[in-house]
């Protein structure tokens, strides 16, 4: 028997332990590509990327975000600021249950802020030092007030910074790791089964506070361990969305080809993703800032850009995304020069010390990306060592500081008070996470200029002060920025509303329809 080409496609997603869409029967089923599997969904402990694509599904914050980055009700259906700017007060949807059917009230976000956010995350912990309380005023309604203004606030309220914790489920837990229980939000989607290494099964939330949502009924987030598999899952329709970043660039162009099939790369506004290494300034051979310079000159952007990523990126010029407020382009610039590298590195007095580069296991762009990256530093004369580990031992090694140079990528959330400050400021070098500074970079004049610009109100002394943070750290290498990425999302035609907020596919797929 002759097997055509969507026959062998099939079975070879079928080998992958894909499960059968039940579409054929009319159920309203979502299939996903997931990869890496994430070490665990609960609210704030399921930062990284994979996570935060299913957890946007089960958890939910007090507001969404739309293209321009202006705030929508979601748990909160109305909120005020005080003529000072310190006082914000959120009424909260009354109604809303958790999934294990006790109401979700403010104390529930109370709890979320004071504690839960305190421990885990930094974003969120940053801004606290400037919240003087945070009280629940009655059952509904939640009042934040600030020592100082801050503004952009009201940006921290989505899912992907301030999920919201259930108080009951967590309060008795140890927050110092992920505690063994299952996921329980007020989202659209309930949590209902995780094989490891095949699939997140997704079910529709039938008490969902927002009638006539979820419109699809169970959402699988298939993990699939290679990017032809994930390409080839896609073109046998076993798979409806390759998120950005899944599958490799070079097979974007062939899948959007394909009948009933498109392509968009919107849903990063709020995002504004920015890959770079993180430098351990703790390394005694990085400490010279010549040697961190020669890095810069030793690494091909360019190349990186077109070649690994396909032109869905762009090289980067320092901590800040240009769709970043107050990203500023003068900044002292490293261009590709494998000279210029060996000669700073000669000035330094660099011996071949070994330097250790922890690779991100975040599919084939990735680990191209370290390829081409360890032949710029080899032939720039760095005696290189390349590293390589699951998603769970990459959180460990960074987050236990032991790398010398490890890829990452961050989100910017839209202000850099948010999103970049919690790379860089001294405070939040705490061994144990790998989402603050794992870094080390410690510079005094850094941490007061971020400080100002958290607190600063008028926009252009704070373009002023983020001006100066860029070119500061740009001349001191306090990371080597690589691109802007801009990643695209493959998906069936017949699905729409996919993306509808910027938070992309990062936010719930509760308004997502599928037509037949």
């Amino acid at each position: 028997m002759t097997l055509n080409r969507r026959q062998i496609l099939a079975a070879g997603t079928l080998a992958c332990g894909i499960p059968l869409p039940l579409l054929a029967q009319g159920a309203r089923v979502l299939n996903i590509a997931l990869y890496p599997e994430p070490p665990t969904l609960l609210a704030a402990f399921g930062g990284v990327a994979p996570a935060q694509l299913v957890n946007g599904n089960i958890y939910e914050s007090l507001l969404r975000f739309d293209e321009k980055l202006q705030p929508l009700p979601n748990l909160a259906t109305e909120w005020t600021v005080s003529k000072d700017a310190m006082t914000y007060t959120f009424k909260l949807k009354r109604g809303v249950t958790w999934h294990d059917g006790k109401p979700f009230t403010a104390s529930d976000v109370v709890y979320t802020a004071d504690v839960f956010m305190r421990k885990l995350n930094p974003r969120f912990r940053l801004v606290l030092e400037l919240v003087q309380s945070i009280q629940a005023l009655d059952s509904y309604t939640v009042e934040f007030r600030l020592t100082s203004p801050y503004p952009p606030f009201l940006q921290l309220f989505d899912v992907n910074t301030f999920p919201i914790a259930p108080k009951h489920q967590f309060e008795s837990a140890d927050l110092s790791r992920p505690p063994t229980l299952t996921p329980v939000g007020t989202g659209p989607y309930i949590f209902k089964e995780w094989q490891r290494g095949a699939f997140i099964l997704l079910e529709r939330n039938s008490a969902y506070h927002v009638a006539g949502l979820p419109a699809v009924n169970s959402v699988y987030f298939h993990v699939i361990p290679d990017a032809a598999s994930r390409a080839a899952a896609f073109e046998s329709g076993r798979v409806d969305v390759l998120p950005g970043g899944t599958v490799e660039f070079f097979d974007v162009g062939r899948l959007t080809k394909l009948p009933g099939v498109s392509v968009t790369t919107k849903g990063s506004e709020k995002l504004a993703p920015l890959s770079m290494l993180w430098i351990n300034h703790r390394t005694p051979s990085l400490q010279d800032v010549r040697v961190r310079r020669a890095l810069m000159h030793a690494i091909d952007r360019d190349g990186l850009a077109k070649v690994a990523w396909q032109g869905f990126a762009a090289p980067a010029t320092g901590p800040l995304n240009h769709s970043t407020a107050f990203y500023t382009p003068t900044v002292s610039s490293y261009p590709y020069d494998t000279a210029k590298a060996k000669k700073l590195l000669g000035q330094a007095g660099y011996k071949g010390e070994p330097v250790r580069l922890l690779g991100l296991p975040y599919g084939e762009v990735w680990t191209r990306t370290a390829e081409m990256v360890k032949q710029n530093l080899l032939a720039a004369g760095f005696n290189v060592q390349q590293v390589n580990a699951d998603l769970p031992g990459v959180v460990s090694r960074q987050s236990s500081w032991d790398f010398d140079l490890a890829f990452t990528y961050f989100n910017q959330y839209g202000d850099p008070a948010i999103g970049v400050a919690r790379n860089y400021i001294s405070s939040e070098i705490k061994k144990g996470s790998p989402y603050n500074n794992v870094g080390g970079y410690h510079s005094a004049k850094i941490d007061a200029l971020f400080i100002r610009g958290a607190r600063e109100s008028d926009p252009s002394k704070r373009a002023e002060i983020y001006a100066e943070v860029q070119r500061t750290m740009v001349d001191d290498v306090a990371a080597v920025w690589l691109l802007e990425m801009n990643l695209p999302t493959v998906y069936r035609t017949r699905i729409d509303n996919l993306i509808n907020s910027a938070l992309g596919l990062n936010d719930s797929l509760a308004r997502a329809t599928l037509r037949s």
